[in-house]
């Protein structure tokens, strides 16, 4: 069964509180996998009809990151390189669905893969990631709950 991940309250693509965020919800699908609904709202157009590449990058940079949580301790990375393939252009006003898959691991160096595809499971877009664990010191003593990261309940 999926597992609600954690949210923070201020990130741009998964802050519950963020006004202009994207507010992602991603469930852990299985080990190594996550996924998400989105239905972009209109302030994120690019051309008219498109969702921005910028806001893309953004989806589809979170969803790499987060298929290697979910583990305990939960794991915190930053992207070192996001190589990102625009295949369609991403249509405003349709659901669309953001998966993300851990393709490597070796130490502190993760690798994923992320796509975006719309209802009919179309790949629209999709990237590689390099990713880099978070130095352990800028979480010491932190009260990560204090700090807004947990599973909010779904509304």
């Amino acid at each position: 069964m999926p597992e609600l991940q954690p949210n923070s309250r201020h990130c741009f693509a998964c802050g519950l509180e963020n006004p202009v965020g994207l507010k992602l919800r991603f469930f852990r699908i299985t080990d190594g996998e996550v996924r998400a609904e989105f239905f972009p709202p209109e302030h994120y157009e690019g051309y008219p009809g498109v969702l921005h590449g910028g806001i893309a990058a953004s989806m589809l940079d979170e969803a790499a990151a987060r298929a290697h949580m979910g583990g305990e301790p939960s794991r915190f990375l930053y992207t070192a390189k996001l190589e990102i393939r625009y295949r369609r252009t991403i249509p405003m006003g349709r659901r669309l669905h953001v998966v993300g898959r851990a393709t490597g691991n070796r130490g502190r160096v993760a690798q994923s893969w992320a796509g975006i595809y719309d209802e009919s499971d179309a790949l629209l877009a999709e990237a590689k990631a390099v990713l880099m664990d978070i130095p352990d010191e800028m979480f010491e003593g932190g009260d990560l709950e204090k700090l807004g990261w947990k599973v909010y309940p779904m509304e």
